[in-house]
């Protein structure tokens, strides 16, 4: 009887999903710069809940998942508290693990240095000369080489706290809502601001 039944909630939830609207949407959300520019490696977060909230309630997704990701290598995707003193103790603990370059806007001259951020050296490999020319930098050519090298920030330990804290994040819908902690919030840490930034969000699942 056990097995029946079973086979029989089996066949009742193949019946559901194939009558359930498959939905399959992505869609990029711009993150407005907190405070004008020029980036000054100052570490920012953002709650993306009420984006998410509105993309899941349009989408019309019922039962399936939110995969969020970051869309830049200086900004981190993470599930957390939402809380501005805890804020604060993120970028504290983080400037704490990768100090700043002595060379950048929030150098604290105490010695710190990292390759990436000799920029009169770059590219320095086929493979990174190759990406600049795909992104619009012709770096042979002397003046364009010299406008691409102005234009890079020194923001090597920016890169290093994103590895530390990730670039996505998946999160389960289950009756058109996000199964998250009570005080569980999705959010775009940034690294490396003021700036605009981007996350790319992807539902997938049935209506």
């Amino acid at each position: 009887r056990a097995r029946r039944a079973r086979r029989g909630l089996r066949a009742a939830s193949a019946s559901a999903a194939t009558t359930a609207a498959q939905i399959a949407v992505f869609e990029d959300v711009d993150i407005p710069a907190p405070a004008p520019g020029p980036p000054t490696q100052e570490i920012t977060v953002v709650d993306l809940m009420p984006d998410l909230r509105r993309l899941v309630k349009a989408s019309g997704l019922a039962n399936g998942s939110v995969n969020v990701i970051s869309r830049h290598t200086t900004t981190a995707v993470t599930i957390n508290e939402w809380e501005s003193r805890l804020v604060r103790d993120v970028r504290a603990w983080l400037l704490k693990l990768a100090p700043p370059d002595d060379r950048s806007a929030i150098g604290r001259d105490d010695g710190t240095g990292y390759l990436h951020n000799d920029i009169h050296l770059r590219p320095d490999s086929d493979d990174e000369r190759e990406r600049c020319l795909e992104n619009g930098w012709d770096v042979d050519d002397p003046a364009s080489l010299a406008a691409w090298r102005a234009q890079e920030p020194i923001n090597a330990h920016s890169h290093l706290g994103a590895m530390l804290l990730g670039s996505s994040e998946s999160i389960p819908v289950v009756d058109g809502a996000m199964v998250l902690g009570q005080w569980q919030s999705v959010m775009l840490v940034d690294l490396d601001g003021p700036r605009p930034r981007k996350v790319g969000v992807q539902l997938l699942g049935f209506g």
